[in-house]
């Protein structure tokens, strides 16, 4: 199967457009029409419906395993490319924002550093194409467990911090004189869904274990960054929300109260490709030394 062809299906699908596929990719339309009908021969099925454009059974089948070919793709090439790269004076780091604490943004070199803020699930996707030499990735897991990451390509990923996690809530809360709490007591509370700023409420499902797609009901939506902010949200009652302990304190009308069940801490770790040596000289290697000290 031609990467190129698949890209170009990709694209198609991606637009819902032949014409406006082949102005992204820099083709002719006829170009994209005639990588389709190749695709389409190679496999022997059809992969498009034409009006309106859209992939057939065959063609939501093939989009299952074209992201994870072409990024596996993309992985390889830039992982070949730093055989021959010459050494990198400056620094990109992906970052989740909640990998972002003052201890990683000092451990960053004084000049030269590129930071990109991206969703968890794109840090290792950074890393692994070279659009990053680095990424700091944050979750929860239990204590000393490693973080569950994408298998994009081989990455090397070393612990950084791991702290604890409490729920946030408004000072007047029935359960903000708890001295602990638990995730059972909370799987039928209203929870502020903020997927980039906080924990993701699918994986609170995921490790409390209940009925899928059941508890943690959202209230508000927050689709920011800003950790602060989500707090300050949660301080004015329109959902609880779970944060490391360190970004759940100080903020004014909210009560943090550390989880105590199930076992779990936030964690963070820094991912560099697996083929990088992080005691080489280099930014890298300068930002890994000083977050381990």
């Amino acid at each position: 199967m031609d990467p190129h062809l698949l890209r170009t299906y990709v694209t198609v699908v991606r637009l819902a457009s032949f014409s406006e596929a082949a102005r992204d990719l820099g083709y002719t339309q006829s170009a994209v029409s005639q990588h389709i009908a190749a695709l389409e021969s190679d496999l022997g099925l059809p992969l498009l419906t034409r009006r309106p454009v859209a992939p057939t059974p065959a063609g939501e089948r093939l989009l299952e395993h074209a992201g994870a070919l072409l990024l596996r793709l993309d992985a390889a090439r830039a992982d070949l490319e730093r055989f021959t790269a010459a050494p990198r004076t400056t620094l990109d780091v992906a970052a989740s924002p909640l990998a972002l604490t003052a201890r990683t943004v000092a451990a960053l070199p004084a000049t030269g550093v590129t930071l990109h803020a991206l969703p968890r699930e794109r840090v290792p996707v950074a890393v692994a194409t070279g659009e990053a030499d680095a990424g700091l990735v944050d979750g929860i897991a239990a204590p000393s467990d490693p973080l569950r990451l994408p298998d994009v390509a081989p990455l090397s990923a070393t612990a950084v911090a791991e702290e604890p996690l409490a729920v946030v809530l408004p000072d007047h809360h029935p359960l903000a004189g708890r001295p602990g709490l638990r995730l059972d007591d909370l799987v039928d509370a209203r929870w502020l869904d903020a997927p980039a700023a906080g924990v993701p409420l699918d994986r609170l499902r995921a490790v409390h274990g209940g009925p899928a797609g059941r508890g943690f009901r959202p209230g508000l939506r927050y689709d920011g960054t800003d950790t602060r902010t989500l707090a300050v949200l949660a301080a004015a009652g329109r959902g609880l929300a779970l944060l490391p302990l360190s970004a759940a304190q100080g903020v004014p009308g909210a009560t943090a109260v550390s989880l105590v069940a199930p076992r779990l801490v936030h964690r963070t770790e820094l991912l560099v490709p697996a083929g990088a040596h992080p005691e080489a000289t280099g930014p890298v290697a300068e930002f890994a030394g000083r977050l381990k000290r």
